[in-house]
């Protein structure tokens, strides 16, 4: 039976509505490790250290999508808690609407700022070749000119789940990734094409999981949520964006931070450092994506309750969800340890120095998700609680201040194996304070 965002939510039915959002999640991300196995092993190894030096900067851009689709979320989940369905899907189509015209602007930038940034970052080290800034360069505009259709793909994501069509998203991403695969086997495998060839599998995912959505929500105007006319209200624009700040800070820190661990390691490893990172980022994607996908897929039943005032049950979803990630911590910081030299000599390619510095950051990594499922899931309950500060606090902090912080400090009294503890020590200080925050808003939000 069909789960509505309106339901009370035993521990069946929470799995049985965030399911597709999460095997959605860890499948994208599952995509994001083919590219990464093709171009390790069917490419050279400039060419798997080019994609991880540009590709924090393609998600900045991507981050607006994570923004408004997060934001969009929560404000059209709360005007349909509060039994507001035309101003809802006007919100949903005026959001957007309006995402398609700035991600179109910032694309165009972002594609003359590619080869800049690239060799600023390239030129920290006298180890980087010219082979590896080439082919960063060539690869960012690839995926920066198909930017919007990302950015649509990203929102799509969460309001798949306000349509309570939740099975209808999996298979789109589905479809998406099976295509960036098998593309990524004709391209870089069969073709030889290498870094062009992965960029345009890649895009083509990107085309599959954003067109479609967008034609599905235009068409079809049964579901709880449609795209139709829209009043230009930038107020409605200003909210999505503010709800959904903390994704979009969150997404722009993890990039930023990227920039700064790939400019410490390329310092301390050559471009080894950077390939090893990331592996790790990879890897981690899939286990990030679990807790990612959980709290995308609860955010609309949070902000729909939170809309009709049900306190009762936003106090049932807080306290179930609490207990599912603890227990799903515990499990993913294990079978990480476990796996670690496994999945390091699956992109290292017989490279051993490669797999040591791998396999060793992989498993201090591993700890970081006893902490980092808190920060994510409490963030995202804030989001959906339209509180954007809050959230977006607990963003900045897990996200970019601590990690840079600990990422400049931690080599200097550790040494280079500091720059992997940097990481964990961030993530568990960030966790405490997510919980400092539920403590101090119980008695608003009555949870």
């Amino acid at each position: 039976m069909k789960v509505h965002i309106s339901d009370h939510f035993t521990y069946k039915n929470i799995f049985r509505f965030t399911i597709f959002p999460i095997i959605m999640m860890v499948f994208t991300s599952l995509y994001s490790i083919v590219d990464g196995i093709f171009i390790s092993n069917f490419a050279t190894r400039s060419a798997f250290a080019a994609v991880n030096l540009v590709f924090p900067l393609v998600f900045i851009i991507g981050s607006i999508g994570f923004m408004m689709g997060t934001g969009g979320t929560a404000l059209v989940s709360k005007l349909l808690g509060e039994g507001k369905k035309e101003a809802a899907n006007k919100a949903f189509s005026l959001i957007i609407y309006a995402t398609i015209v700035i991600g179109t602007v910032v694309s165009i930038g972002g594609f003359f700022a590619v080869a800049p940034i690239v060799k600023a970052l390239a030129s920290i080290s006298p180890d980087s070749s010219e082979e590896m800034v080439k082919e960063a360069i060539i690869y960012g505009k690839i995926l920066i000119s198909f930017q919007v259709a990302f950015m649509l793909q990203n929102m799509f994501q969460s309001f798949f789940m306000v349509a309570e069509k939740s099975r209808l998203g999996f298979r789109v991403t589905i479809t998406a990734g099976i295509v960036n695969m098998a593309l990524d086997a004709l391209f870089i495998g069969a073709f030889k094409w290498g870094i062009v060839g992965a960029a345009c599998a890649t895009v083509s995912g990107y085309v599959i999981g954003g067109i479609f959505p967008l034609l599905y929500f235009i068409f079809n105007k049964k579901n709880n949520i449609s795209i139709g006319k829209a009043n230009f209200d930038i107020k409605v624009v200003f909210k999505a964006a503010y709800n959904g700040m903390s994704e979009f800070v969150a997404q722009i820190s993890m990039s930023v931070v990227s920039i700064v661990y790939n400019a410490q390691l390329l310092r301390a490893y050559g471009e080894n450092g950077i390939a090893a990172y990331g592996i790790i980022m990879y890897v981690s994607f899939v286990f990030m994506a679990i807790f990612i996908g959980y709290s995308l897929g609860m955010a609309p039943a949070v902000g729909y309750n939170y809309g009709a005032q049900n306190k009762s049950e936003l106090k049932n979803i807080l306290h179930k969800s609490l207990i599912i990630i603890s227990i799903t911590a515990v499990l993913m910081a294990a079978f990480s340890l476990l796996t670690a030299r496994k999945f390091s000599t699956i992109f290292a390619k017989g490279n051993e120095e490669l797999i040591a510095l791998s396999t060793y950051g992989m498993m201090v990594y591993s700890l970081t998700f006893v902490a980092c499922g808190y920060s994510i899931y409490i963030s995202s309950f804030f989001t959906a609680l339209n509180n954007g500060t809050v959230s977006a606090v607990i963003s900045l902090l897990r996200t970019l201040v601590f990690q840079i912080l600990f990422a400049y400090t931690f080599p200097l009294m550790f040494g280079n194996s500091g720059l992997w503890w940097a990481i964990v020590s961030g993530e568990i200080v960030c966790a405490f304070i997510a919980f400092f925050f539920i403590l101090i808003k119980r008695k608003k939000y009555g949870y």
